[in-house]
């Protein structure tokens, strides 16, 4: 069967480039592994509860009357209403230090009043940062590789600081231990200082819902529970994909939503391409996480936890990278779903705690020590859970955990890794001259940042040649 353009990944930047083709009359298959939409973004059901598997937050929220901001760009290529999406704003957020708090909402004034606050002496180094981030232009796809730290090392004078600036930016997108591209800083702080933080009531399958509507509706195909088995190629180009069930699909173009090294590991061995190309040997991501939830029998906000997230760090210095051990205990990610607007009435509360993990054990360990290690962490996760609520044990009524081998399963992810490869391909293109990466390891982030990039290579390497 031939199709004009064949998109392996129905997660959040298949699906959007699958409607941007379809608008043009391309016709275009998604073709998906699992038996579920989203990738990483999606839901699960269990214990008759709808969980969400990656949503914290939907960042790169934006009111309609910011025309020019990522999230209302996204909504006219896509022709797609704020109601389909039904985003609810955070109430506000917290990143916490040893004797230090800096809270955010989606008003950029609060955050530089706490740095203020916080940091007396920074607070105009800190907002020349901020003028010099807003005017970046984080869309540029051929922007050189720049180590994040030494910038910021030359911009604020406090190291603290750095350090919380960098935690939350670095546990929502950065796939790089250590430090990050600025460019994908300036892009992280922009979605979550100056644009901020949103919810969809009914959590990340109201987005997943409205774009697999919009393709259907607009005469794409959706090939579920059919894993492809390789890329067929002659060297030069991708002449078919083979699937598990022995049918191949051919296409004039074929974009992943995969990652780099896992779909150019589907590319036949004899013809496979070099895979060191210009931006140097390409190297799998190590960030990986473990997410333990509690359903509680109260909304947090009534047992005294107010904040939507909370990103704390138990050192002055915050260390993003792989752990030696299983879990990462000294930093992690507090989210509570209910402390977002209009979330009051929700049917129970619900609190995320989300660690660094090293993903080999957790892939390693057989049946009995997988189970083992989940239960031994998951009464970590009671115990850590009365930091944020007091007597937090005598009000979880269900619980579950996710893990990197949960997160390789879902996405296919070398090493469970989350983010990808540290080194993205911005213009998506690979050896092959008619395949092309969207998603992860093209490098926009986040929900909307993940749509944009099927947006984008979609017209720049579909519709842009016509």
């Amino acid at each position: 069967m031939h199709f004009d353009v064949v998109i392996i990944g129905a997660g959040m930047s298949g699906l959007a480039a699958g409607i941007r083709l379809a608008y043009f009359d391309k016709r275009v298959c998604i073709v998906e592994k699992h038996y579920a939409f989203g990738g990483l973004n999606s839901y699960y059901t269990l214990g008759g509860r709808k969980f969400d598997v990656g949503l914290h937050a939907v960042t790169n929220y934006a009111g309609p009357e910011r025309r020019s901001a990522p999230l209302s760009k996204l909504l006219r290529q896509l022709r797609l209403t704020r109601d389909d999406f039904d985003l609810h704003e955070q109430r506000f957020s917290d990143v916490q230090f040893p004797g230090r708090r800096l809270r955010f909402t989606n008003d950029i004034s609060v955050f530089t009043d706490e740095v203020a606050r916080e940091f007396p002496l920074e607070a105009d180094r800190f907002r020349r940062l901020v003028e010099r981030v807003r005017e970046y232009d984080d869309l540029l796809l051929d922007a050189p590789y720049r180590p994040a730290r030494p910038i910021l090392r030359d911009a604020l004078g406090d190291p603290v600081l750095i350090e919380m600036l960098l935690c939350p930016i670095m546990f929502y997108g950065s796939a790089e231990e250590h430090d990050m591209d600025f460019a994908q800083f300036a892009t992280m702080f922009k979605s979550m200082f100056l644009e901020g933080f949103a919810r969809p009531r009914d959590g990340v399958r109201t987005i997943i819902k409205a774009l697999v509507r919009k393709f259907r509706a607009s005469g794409g195909k959706l090939m579920m529970r059919c894993p492809v088995a390789r890329l067929e190629t002659d060297g030069r180009r991708v002449v078919g994909v083979t699937l598990e069930s022995g049918e191949t699909l051919t296409a004039d173009v074929l974009l992943s939503s995969a990652g780099y090294e896992e779909t150019m590991r589907l590319c036949s061995h004899d013809d496979a391409p070099p895979q060191n190309r210009e931006s140097g040997v390409h190297e799998p991501g190590r960030i990986s996480f473990v997410e333990s939830i509690a359903v509680l029998d109260q909304p947090p906000a009534k047992l005294g936890h107010e904040a939507t997230i909370v990103f704390y760090n138990d050192h002055e210095t915050f260390t993003y990278a792989r752990p030696d051990e299983p879990v990462d205990l000294r930093s992690g990610i507090v989210c509570c779903p209910n402390n977002y607007e209009g979330h009051d009435d929700l049917p129970e509360g619900v609190f995320r705690l989300t660690w660094l993990a090293d993903y080999e054990p957790w892939m390693q360990w057989d049946g009995d020590a997988y189970a083992a290690a989940k239960k031994r962490y998951h009464d970590v996760f009671l115990s850590q859970g009365e930091r944020f609520i007091s007597g937090f044990r005598d009000h979880v009524v269900f619980t579950d955990m996710f893990t990197p081998r949960t997160i390789h399963y879902y996405t296919g992810h070398c090493n469970g890794a989350v983010y990808g490869s540290p080194r993205k391909r911005r213009d998506g293109r690979t050896a092959l001259e008619n395949l092309f990466i969207c998603g992860t390891d093209q490098g926009f982030l986040g929900i909307v940042g993940a749509m944009l990039s099927g947006i984008t290579i979609a017209n720049l390497h579909v519709l842009a040649r016509e």
